[in-house]
């Protein structure tokens, strides 16, 4: 199975989402990605607070480069998680198809006991946002991984 995790420039995000996730799940049978809708930071490593915060929980996020979202990623990957409607929304604009879309989540959505359903955007705020954004995000990844396993097993 062929993961993506999308938010808006694929520094601070989705590539701690893609950590996380990868941090979970076996990765002899599972591919976990990330990309950005925008192409801002194209190449770029993720932001060091991300980094940071990953490394704090023992992920390491530092070889991973941002790049931008493309349609043919709707033919590699069966989930694509969208870390805000913003994001989310440009990304199903994309789609070919309805299977296409169908492909699309928006990963606090895999909280349902969460009323917030974007992931807030920590890059103009302070250490403690990208630990708030962490927080979330471990919780939306354990319960993915929960999902993904015990349909795979």
């Amino acid at each position: 199975m062929k993961i993506l995790m999308v938010c808006l420039g694929n520094i601070c995000r989705s590539p701690l989402a893609e950590g996380i996730l990868k941090s979970k799940l076996p990765q002899d049978l599972f591919t976990i990605d990330s990309a950005g809708t925008s192409n801002y930071h194209q190449g770029n490593p993720p932001d060091i607070r991300s980094i940071n915060i990953a490394r704090a929980h023992n992920i390491n996020i530092v070889n991973q480069r941002a790049r931008q979202f493309k349609v043919e990623d709707f033919d590699v990957y069966d989930l694509i998680y969208a870390m805000d409607s913003s994001n989310y929304k440009n990304i199903t604009r994309l789609a070919r198809t309805a299977s296409d879309k169908s492909r699309v989540k928006l990963i606090l959505n895999e909280i349902t006991e969460f009323k917030l359903k974007d992931v807030p955007d920590p890059y103009y705020d302070q250490e403690n946002g990208f630990l708030n954004v962490y927080k979330m995000l471990n919780i939306a990844c354990d319960n993915i991984a929960k999902k993904i396993h015990n349909d795979s097993f």
